[in-house]
């Protein structure tokens, strides 16, 4: 077992909530205080610690993997210090000082997620994508790898609608999984790059453009503007707000991690 540093403080449980809250979600497994998820084909298990978390297994491919996963690279103490002057933020910094959004650790799984998740809510988006899961992935102990891009470009409509999937997300998904698109070379592109390509994808319009650069990169501006979740968040906290998009400016350079935090504060209203 080895520690993989977080900066302090950082609740390890309310962090990584969300992998239970909405449903099951059957390649981020927490079992008996930890959470499970297979990496590499190893299956790793993850737990809190004085001064980060443990991993077991851990090395040179899974530690940048569990990084990504608990949100390391996000920069809590300036944003902390932001916060501060937004009385909604601070009240909700206080509440849970130790709170850090976890990041979906790979690009196919990101956009994926984000077209389970059009149009329906949250509950039935974890049950169809774990479904998914569970259905094209490789099984470990406990949890089950998440199906790779390769695997899923040689499935058919049928399969995936018999798993939830309407016809139409059943053909972004493959069209996602079969695309000449680099995902990975995304990371190296600045934020309205990576939203162009990623929309000239069919299925993948703003809203999971923005979620892509919130949870997946990371990028501290992306504020996700037509999601349902914020714009109930802002209005609940902002009822003056009237343009949703535009009152990103008010939470700038900090768009992501107001974002959510304001669903944070909002959930536990």
């Amino acid at each position: 077992m080895a520690l993989v540093p977080v900066p302090q403080p950082y609740d390890f449980e309310r962090s990584l909530d969300r992998f239970t809250y909405w449903g099951v979600d059957r390649a981020n497994v927490w079992h008996d205080g930890g959470l499970h998820r297979v990496v590499g084909g190893r299956e790793v298990r993850i737990t809190s610690a004085p001064g980060g978390v443990n991993a077991e297994p851990l090395d040179d491919v899974i530690e940048p993997v569990v990084r990504k996963l608990i949100g390391v690279e996000f920069d809590l103490v300036t944003f902390h210090a932001f916060a501060q002057g937004e009385e909604v933020l601070a009240a909700t910094v206080r509440r849970f000082p130790g709170f850090r959004p976890p990041l979906a650790p790979d690009p196919f799984e990101a956009l994926v997620s984000s077209i389970t998740a059009q149009q329906v809510s949250l509950h039935a988006a974890f049950a169809v994508r774990s479904r998914f899961i569970d259905h094209f992935g490789v099984p470990a102990e406990r949890a089950v790898a998440f199906p790779t891009r390769e695997r899923v470009s040689f499935a058919t409509e049928e399969e995936l609608t018999a798993l939830g999937f309407s016809r139409r997300k059943a053909e972004y998904v493959l069209g996602v999984a079969r695309a000449e698109l680099d995902l990975e070379a995304l990371a190296a592109l600045r934020d309205e790059e990576v939203k162009a390509r990623l929309t000239t994808l069919r299925g993948i319009g703003e809203w999971s453009a923005d979620w892509f650069l919130a949870r997946y990169l990371a990028r501290p501006e992306a504020w996700p503007a037509g999601d349902l979740g914020l714009r109930k968040a802002v209005l609940a906290f902002y009822p003056e707000v009237t343009d949703i998009r535009a009152a990103a400016a008010r939470f700038h350079p900090f768009e992501n991690l107001s974002a959510h935090f304001l669903l944070l504060a909002l959930r536990y209203q």
